[in-house]
């Protein structure tokens, strides 16, 4: 796990990494970054015919057939690069199934809250002294790709309870604060126990909420998160207390910087699920798997779900948290909102008919 934190690490500041499989090594960086010093030419000086990686969905959006999920693109000119958040696909000879290592590139690019594109290029034969050099050094790190993918396969499915606290809240006196922190250390979760669990209904009522900055905090007009959020500890006292689970999944699970470069796609005409297609995400890249490992953390196996997304549902029930109701909460529908709430309704199947139906000032 060590070494792939600090390669993650190290793709989150520019710096390439050496992805070591069975059919081919890669020597990868992220299409975003400072790409300083003397790493910054390491791809062109010592790699063969450097290619982007991109995933189905950025390919899709630019109109283009997609061979696979991911997608590695033999390009017209080794120069040309991809901006993360507006220009178009570069020139390029052919689009093929990404190699085992390049499909983990891109998964460590999402670990990292990076845009998901990434040039890849096998390194060259009469350069190897020189890279294996600078692995030696400590300069670049080298990583095995299928050690890689197993250890991030299992990362958001294990949390460790790190430290509590009372929290009074102006809706709920009566609140804990629990902060579990996944196990590489790169995404922290709070369950905020509303009530005393001894009091609580035996079906415990809870809501899994996604951290929205500027919803949560700043009161964006653009969404309803903020009120969601607000009605969502309000409604679980009502109903006898539970649990708000706060995950740290900004966007859909794309982080901040990218639900930014998607709010910038909106304003172009795009709709909240065709802008992150643009960057190369699915509709929702959210997991819940440290959501349930947190609900087993404080014995709740069986709950009522304060929800509008039948993803969350069947998260839970897949993982053997039984779901005895679903109970809507809403915000406001408001002009500069109801555009991405109909997208989610109406594209991604969440559950906002009734709201939808209302009149924007009532």
């Amino acid at each position: 796990m060590y070494q792939l934190e600090r390669a993650i690490f190290d793709l989150r500041r520019g710096v390439p990494v050496l992805l070591t499989a069975a059919e081919g090594d890669r020597l990868v960086r992220p299409v975003e970054g400072h790409h300083e010093g003397e790493l910054s030419t390491l791809l062109e000086c010592c790699g063969e015919g450097p290619r982007l990686v991109v995933t189905r969905h950025r390919l899709e959006a630019s109109g283009l057939e997609a061979p696979s999920d991911t997608v590695s693109l033999v390009l017209t000119e080794s120069g040309e690069r991809l901006d993360p958040g507006r220009d178009e696909l570069p020139a390029h000879d052919a689009a093929v199934p990404a190699t085992s290592a390049e499909c983990v590139a891109l998964d460590m690019m999402r670990r990292g809250l990076l845009v998901p594109a990434a040039v890849v290029a096998a390194p060259r034969h009469g350069r190897r002294d020189e890279i294996a050099r600078l692995v030696a050094s400590g300069t670049l790190l080298t990583l095995d790709a299928a050690e890689a993918q197993r250890t991030l396969g299992r990362l958001s499915h294990e949390v460790v309870r790190v430290s509590d606290a009372s929290v009074p809240l102006a809706d709920a006196e009566v609140t804990r604060f629990i902060l579990f922190r996944e196990m590489d250390g790169m995404r922290e979760h709070l369950a905020i126990v509303i009530g005393q669990p001894d009091d609580w209904p035996e079906a415990v009522p809870i809501r899994l909420h996604s951290a929205c900055l500027t919803g949560d905090l700043f009161a964006s007009l653009l969404c309803d998160c903020g009120e969601q959020l607000r009605n969502a500890v309000t409604g679980i006292r009502e109903l006898g207390g539970g649990v708000l689970l706060y995950l740290d999944q900004e966007g859909r699970g794309i982080g901040l910087a990218n639900k930014l470069r998607a709010i910038g796609l909106q304003d172009t005409g795009l709709d909240t699920l065709d802008a992150d297609g643009c960057l190369g995400f699915g509709h929702d890249e959210r997991r819940y798997g440290a959501a349930v490992a947190m609900l087993r953390d404080l014995g709740v196996g069986r709950v009522q779900l304060l929800t509008n997304n039948p993803r969350k549902m069947a998260a839970l029930m897949e993982a053997g948290i039984e779901v005895t109701k679903r109970q809507g909460i809403y915000g406001r529908v408001t002009p500069q909102n109801r555009a991405y709430l109909a997208a989610k309704a109406g594209r991604a199947g969440h559950w906002l008919e009734h709201i939808l139906d209302q009149d924007d000032s009532a």
